[in-house]
């Protein structure tokens, strides 16, 4: 795990209970953990498309030839 000098005390809101100051110092860790190994582990995409995959059109399906034109009729 990378150390960083600029790192800020997190700020903690607690809505509910009264925890302890273990109680916090643990969710804090916890957390701070988990956050820091998910930022390490994410990875943008690097792959290039070409310009031919750019440009191309989607193609089509095949045209049904057995469904015929007159479906919209009764």
């Amino acid at each position: 795990m990378a150390e960083h000098s600029d790192r800020v005390a997190p700020h903690v809101d607690v809505r509910r209970g009264s925890p302890t100051a273990e109680e916090l110092a643990a969710v804090v860790a916890v957390v701070s953990t988990a956050y820091t190994q998910e930022s390490e582990d994410a990875r943008a995409d690097d792959s290039r498309r070409s310009a031919w995959e750019l440009s191309q059109r989607a193609l089509r399906s095949p045209l049904r030839r057995d469904v015929g034109w007159g479906r919209f009729g009764g």
